[in-house]
């Protein structure tokens, strides 16, 4: 039998700014589509017809952008009039549901398997469980200490180094049983990491699993362009990634790319977008819709969003350029740099460092020489 997914969407991405200034975090665009989009293929995946998207900040972008069915899946919207925390948002969203139910946030990427998961769940009888996933640095992160049972001891928010006896950290998804709701008291903010899950943890009813796969949390400029990165190299799997074929580049067939300009694979050039003689785009780029690469110009490692325009000759390197901005000609973006949507820059200017250009600023010629 399906489950029903309730999916957190808290939605202002505050360290994603300028990118988030105008656009909800989870609607931003990974390739050729927004990032919640690949979570809904997740649950598709793996049998799931209905999600309740649990939202505040803007929610009417992603009611406009997917409606109430995408893919095959069936959606509906809770949406909250004040912040609840994620332990209150799951509860507004889901407390009509009779059975076990998915709860994870909708901002990470992962391809875990949710039936494996499901099966785990349903074979230790608890009332929660824990999807778990080994990270490289788990000190940035919430540690959750299991026994050889998967039974949930201890969690550990931002441990010291010599505390760190696991690398296995909460990775934003669970299944619940809807007595897990009886813990949240409706109407006021609740964290389930840290108010639930630790009065389940004390009974002996939280569980964890760790499964192989992919999982990211995209919440940094450094992990949006990673994202692009693993889509682009199929490191992550995904539709678009089986869609850029055995070259690795996906052109829409609406988009004009000169017979002068090279592309480099892995590379996406959205639809209408324009690349001009004698530019570079690739490896490892975007050129969103209706985004225009001039004469001689260079994107790499980077991502360039719809209707910019990227000036001749200038260079945009391991960095970020929002919608409708312009950048000069000569421009040089390196290092992380971010553009902000509407933003105009204009030429002969260098950012470097990770310097960020607010959305709507106007950068006038050669203001700015960071390298």
């Amino acid at each position: 039998m399906s489950l029903p997914a309730v999916i957190l969407v808290g939605g202002q991405g505050m360290r994603l700014r300028p990118l988030t200034d105008r656009t909800r975090k989870d609607m931003l665009p990974l390739v050729d589509r927004p990032l919640l989009a690949y979570t809904f293929e997740h649950l598709v995946r793996h049998g799931v017809e209905h999600a309740i998207i649990s939202c505040g900040y803007l929610p009417d972008q992603i009611q406009a952008g997917f409606g109430t069915r995408h893919d095959g899946l069936a959606l509906e919207y809770a949406v909250e009039d004040e912040p609840l925390g994620t332990g209150g948002a799951i509860g507004f969203a889901g407390r009509e549901l009779e059975g076990s139910f998915f709860a994870l946030n909708g901002d990470s990427l992962r391809e875990a398997d949710l039936g494996e998961m499901v099966a785990f769940h349903r074979s230790t009888g608890a009332k929660a469980t824990i999807l778990l996933t080994p990270v490289a640095d788990p000190s940035r992160y919430g540690l959750v200490r299991t026994a050889a049972d998967g039974r949930v001891e201890t969690f550990l928010e931002k441990p010291r180094p010599e505390e760190i006896d696991t690398d296995l950290i909460n990775a934003g998804l669970y299944v619940l049983e809807p007595e897990v709701l009886d813990l949240v008291p409706p109407g006021r903010a609740v964290s389930i990491e840290r108010e639930v899950f630790p009065q389940l943890a004390a009974e002996g009813s939280v569980y964890g699993i760790a499964l192989p796969g992919y999982w990211l949390d995209v919440g940094t400029p450094e992990s949006y362009l990673q994202a692009h990165r693993d889509v682009l190299e199929r490191i992550f799997p995904t539709e678009v990634g089986d869609a850029l074929g055995a070259d690795f580049t996906l052109v829409d067939e609406s988009a004009d790319v000169h017979p002068g300009a090279r592309l480099v694979p892995p590379v996406y050039v959205g639809p209408d977008a324009v690349v001009e003689q004698g530019a570079r785009l690739g490896s490892l780029a975007v050129l969103g819709a209706g985004a225009r690469l001039a004469e001689r110009g260079v994107v790499e490692n980077s991502i360039v969003g719809a209707r910019t325009h990227v000036g001749a000759g200038a260079s945009v390197v391991g960095s970020i350029v929002g919608d409708d901005a312009r950048l000069g000609a000569a421009c040089e973006l390196h290092n992380l740099a971010v553009v902000g949507p509407g933003a105009a820059v204009g030429e002969g200017n260098v950012l470097d460092h990770g310097l960020r250009i607010g959305a709507g600023q106007h950068i006038p010629d050669e203001a700015l020489r960071f390298s």
